[in-house]
């Protein structure tokens, strides 16, 4: 045909298609655009994503072993939360989340037992988080406090509605702490699913839901903001049956904090895995966006180097 291009030289049909599986294996946005991204990881050795494989199953052998009908596993470089119902491995839910940021505020590994539904919370605004962005903030937009649905909570509980100056300072001295109340500002959106730990780390829901739809998910102070929260809470109170999707609604837009604890705790998993294998039998890469990999590649490198030496030493002592 007069005109048409020689084979092989148009990016199109199955090679665009081909591109976009490719990406969709490795974290990308599956968009058949080949940029920056696209082409490190086209350009990535087989002998990487080997390695990469047996850092993600040298992880993986730590991860206690759970005995549990029911668990929620958060893999943290792949932004998405799957709750899964059997022993053998019934996936019930999977959504996208967003975690902590990779540069100051990354989410530590954890593994506990849910136990508390928090519906209308407050957020009880960390002090670090306070100082370095909140009292700032208020400094240059005193209009911020009303907007945000802010105020002052003193160590003897009661709430200090007024901003000031005085008040500014004091939070800043630690003496006062502030806090948002419920309402559709709330940076936990209208649900907090609480698994005591030592970090303060928990899963909510968030206002910013638009960021749900961004490649690359770590945004948060370090808590774990889910997408889909009424099918999490549905999920985890399927044994208590009372709990329907309408009361669900209904306790999340109440603006009135109420706590339910839980008739059977659920293991929450929050996991680091840059490679894994899906349903589909296909294998997947992830970026290691807090450098996970290469901190346990170089303690692993460490170990072995020293075994050596050691293996060495015995060998040269005399008999």
């Amino acid at each position: 045909m007069a005109g048409a291009a020689p084979v092989g030289t148009v990016y199109k049909g199955a090679v665009v298609e081909g591109v976009k599986a490719f990406q969709l294996r490795h974290g990308l946005g599956g968009d058949g655009i080949v940029g920056k991204n696209t082409f490190v990881e086209l350009n990535t050795p087989l002998a990487e994503r080997i390695h990469q494989i047996e850092l993600t199953l040298e992880r993986l052998r730590w991860t206690p072993l759970l005995m549990s009908n029911r668990v929620i596993v958060v893999n943290i470089p792949e932004f998405v939360l799957r709750a899964y119902g059997t022993r053998e491995g019934d996936l019930r839910i999977s959504m996208n989340v967003i975690v902590g940021k990779a540069l100051n505020r990354q989410t530590p590994l954890i593994v506990e037992n849910m136990q508390y539904i928090e519906f209308s919370p407050y957020w009880n605004i960390p002090a670090s988080i306070a100082k370095a962005e909140v009292v700032p903030r208020l400094r240059r937009d005193p209009a911020y406090f009303d907007q945000q649905g802010l105020e002052f909570v003193n160590k003897a509980g009661q709430v200090i509605a007024d901003l000031s100056a005085a008040n500014l300072d004091a939070a800043m001295r630690g003496t006062i702490r502030i806090r948002q109340r419920p309402g559709p500002a709330n940076a936990l959106g209208d649900i907090k699913f609480i698994f005591p730990n030592n970090d303060d780390i928990y899963l909510h829901h968030t206002p910013a839901a638009a960021l749900f739809e961004r490649e690359r998910r770590d945004f948060s102070h370090g808590c774990i903001r889910v997408e889909d929260p009424v099918a999490l809470a549905k999920f985890v109170l399927q044994d208590q049956s009372e709990w329907t999707v309408q009361r669900i609604r209904s306790a999340m837009g109440s603006g009135k904090t109420a706590t339910l604890r839980l008739r059977h705790p659920l293991p929450v998993v929050i996991a680091y895995a840059t490679v894994i294998v899906k349903k589909d039998g296909k294998v997947y890469f992830f970026n290691d966006i807090y450098g996970n990999d290469k901190v346990l590649d170089t303690a692993l490198r460490k170990k072995e180097m020293a075994r050596r030496n050691a293996r060495a030493n015995a060998w040269n002592q005399p008999n």
